[in-house]
């Protein structure tokens, strides 16, 4: 099998943090975060915890600011390279918050937000670009209008509030692999 015809596995956790897409709106844009609970530790239940609405806030004292938040992304890559998926991509995430593109504001309408599992200073790891662009094709088959000029970082959106997934993301890395083997 090559590389355009693999197809990854998304383990299902539904989130209850997401709602309708606003009628006749075309899936047309996909960003890219990064998340880390508590910042810098991988591995751990928080980031599931997070997106699942039931993280103890009282766990670490960093998850003060996190009681009562209500958020969610389409799906989690972990350092692993495996994928859970918490929204399906048919519904909107609560992933972009105060948001614009292109002009449009309210990303969340339009778009799908995948997260990386980690920091915007440390590298990402071989696994998890290699999932990221398997889902990304995978993603770009499904959604026709999610073309290469229409994935962007969270920091793109949101300039000046978010800086993810920053400059440990490999962007020429990322896009050299989605041309390869099409």
């Amino acid at each position: 099998m090559n590389q355009q015809q693999a197809q990854i596995e998304l383990e299902p956790r539904p989130s209850p943090h997401w709602n309708l897409r606003p009628q006749d709106t075309p899936i047309s844009l996909l960003v890219i975060h990064c998340i880390s609970l508590p910042a810098g530790q991988f591995g751990n239940s928080y980031v599931d915890d997070l997106f699942l609405g039931v993280l103890d806030t009282t766990a670490d004292k960093s998850f003060a600011d996190l009681a009562g938040v209500r958020v969610s992304a389409h799906c989690v890559i972990f350092r692993n390279g495996a994928v859970r998926q918490y929204v399906p991509f048919q519904h909107r995430a609560w992933h972009a918050g105060v948001s614009e593109f292109d002009g449009r504001q309210n990303c969340n309408d339009f778009s799908i937000g995948i997260e990386l599992e980690g920091t915007e200073h440390q590298p990402y790891t071989d696994a998890q670009y290699q999932s990221l662009v398997l889902l990304t094709r995978q993603l770009m088959q499904d959604f026709p209008a999610i073309t290469t000029d229409r994935i962007v970082g969270h920091q793109q959106i949101a300039p000046g509030r978010k800086t993810d997934p920053g400059p440990s993301f490999d962007w020429n890395r990322y896009q050299s692999a989605l041309k390869e083997n099409r």
